[in-house]
């Protein structure tokens, strides 16, 4: 089996009309980062932009529709797939949602609407904050 020597992902920032971001928790059964919360985001499909890769993940994660506002930032992290180094590539994304119906995949997810000042209230780890900020603070 081939190891990935470097995977790109996307992530979806969604912000409603208020300012208030759209966090997810992870489910415990995850094997990275379980219970943490953070920002809809997954591997790109083969072909697939980065665009359209965070809008496919804001609907499998949270069955809502968005349209990308804006390209925010990139990131970067290193995981361990099957005791190899994987270097993660991630484009962000500023989203802003169509519809509004959540539906969470797992039953042990959660989801919350929080306003910048009140994500400290969550576990969310320092990548993921990052990432909001990148959202929140570019123009």
């Amino acid at each position: 089996m081939d190891t990935p020597s470097d995977r790109r992902l996307a992530s979806a920032v969604v912000v409603d009309g208020t300012g208030r971001v759209l966090l997810v928790r992870r489910s415990e059964r995850e094997r990275f980062l379980p219970r943490v919360w953070g920002v809809p985001c997954g591997k790109l499909e083969p072909g697939e932009s980065a665009a359209d890769g965070a809008l496919r993940e804001l609907k499998e994660e949270t069955g809502l529709l968005g349209e990308v506002v804006r390209k925010v930032g990139e990131s970067s992290f290193v995981s361990d797939y099957r005791g190899h180094e994987i270097k993660n590539w991630q484009e962000n994304f500023l989203v802003r949602p169509i519809t509004w119906q959540v539906a969470l995949p797992e039953p042990d997810q959660a989801y919350a609407w929080l306003a910048p000042a009140e994500l400290s209230g969550v576990d969310i780890d320092d990548y993921n904050l990052d990432v909001v900020r990148q959202a929140l603070t570019r123009p």
